[in-house]
């Protein structure tokens, strides 16, 4: 009788983890995918969306696309695992039994105890979050006037608000909203902990696109009206959007499995495997063990590489064998500021550590253009370039 696999998951590790599963397990064993998403989303361009909605079409890749016909897929929500009697429980009730499992569920919004952040926010985790963004944006817009403007706040200044603070700039170009744009960062620099040159450069791109930067200081507390950052800083807005940190899901709250017990995100070593020898995680779900004293960033590059091995893991978790050992490598940074990109330390590009312009601008499209062909085809990825 073959092992059943089960996947958990459709982001950037579940779908990739499932590829390579198919071709690693091959006719030795069932793999189920169960995802509460019956698609595939490059959450890395989301943010498009903000501007222009009809781009939830390119990057949203149906999960038939993906997986082969042998593989089944349960669109379905994850209510808790239960590893002593190996099973999956699902929220409509019913379970789904493993041999082996990989958990790949991602991650979702961190409100840090905020008073009414989760309440009075917009997040940015999926197409729908980013329409519903470019609405809002639309509606104070068309409320507001130019002498009396309508400020839109963005906490975080990490890739996802910096992406989104440049989204909303170009929406509010294009469209003639009179808007203010306010990107809050607790700590000292826009993208926290990366190099200095590259903070710069993107810090110049979305000064001269009229974004107000205010680091420093922490949201302390939001109400349906204000955001109060620091001890004496008030900021009146009429749409506030919240990208300040991840969390593990829910689903993981409450197994007896070794995790980060604030996070939820489960603790794997760098072969993927948990304390539990039959369940492996990666992804944004997983704090995966590195060298030295960090583990893999949660990145879609370290989900995609991570992917690429776990599947073969696996495999070898089956039949008894040794397992490989996955180190992180980075390949450098791209951001996008609406239509323009910084690149930094690109694998690829020697002699230059930050560069903007055209090329960073395609190297931004060609990682998504990428992955796109990787899971669905080289087709799909030329009808989504202009997207990107």
């Amino acid at each position: 009788m073959s092992d059943h696999v089960v996947v958990l998951g459709s982001g950037y590790a579940g779908a990739g983890a499932v590829r390579s599963l198919e071709t690693a397990v091959g006719d030795d064993a069932d793999i189920t995918w169960i995802s509460d998403r019956d698609y595939h989303l490059v959450l890395h361009e989301s943010h498009r969306c903000i501007r222009d909605p009809a781009v939830a079409d390119a990057i949203s890749i149906p999960v038939e696309n993906i997986m082969s016909p042998e593989t089944t897929f349960r669109h379905a929500t994850v209510e808790r695992v239960d590893t002593d009697e190996r099973v999956v429980e699902l929220t409509d009730g019913t379970d789904v039994a493993y041999d082996y499992l990989l958990v790949g569920l991602g991650s979702q919004t961190a409100f840090f105890g905020i008073d009414g952040l989760a309440e009075y926010a917009h997040t940015l985790k999926s197409t729908d979050d980013a329409i519903g963004i470019h609405d809002a944006l639309t509606d104070a817009g068309v409320a507001a006037t130019p002498t009396d403007p309508a400020t839109v706040v963005i906490g975080g200044a990490g890739l996802s608000g910096i992406q989104a603070a440049g989204e909303v700039a170009a929406l509010r170009d294009e469209a003639d909203l009179p808007l203010e744009i306010v990107l809050v960062e607790g700590l000292d620099e826009v993208l926290p902990g990366k190099d200095p040159d590259l903070q710069s450069a993107l810090r110049s791109r979305l000064e001269a696109r009229d974004v107000e930067i205010r680091t420093g200081a922490f949201v302390g507390e939001v109400d349906a009206e204000t955001v109060y950052v620091g001890d004496d800083v008030e900021i009146d807005y009429e749409v506030l959007v919240w990208t300040g940190g991840i969390t593990g899901r829910e689903a993981m709250r409450h197994t007896e499995i070794g995790k980060d017990e604030r996070t939820h995100r489960v603790n794997a070593g760098r072969d993927f495997q948990t304390d539990d020898e039959r369940v492996f995680a990666i992804g944004d779900a997983a704090i995966v063990d590195q060298p030295g004293s960090d583990p893999a960033p949660p990145t879609a590059q370290a989900a995609w590489q991570a992917a690429a091995v776990v599947g073969e893991n696996v495999a070898r978790a089956m039949r008894g064998q040794s397992l490989k050992q996955w180190t992180h490598k980075s390949k450098g940074t791209v951001v996008s500021v609406g239509d323009s990109a910084v690149a930094h330390d690109i694998f690829i590009v020697p002699f230059v550590d930050t560069f903007g312009g055209l090329p960073a601008k395609l190297f931004k499209k060609g990682i998504a253009a990428r992955w796109i062909a990787d899971v669905d085809g080289v087709g799909r990825a030329i009808r989504a370039w202009p997207d990107m």
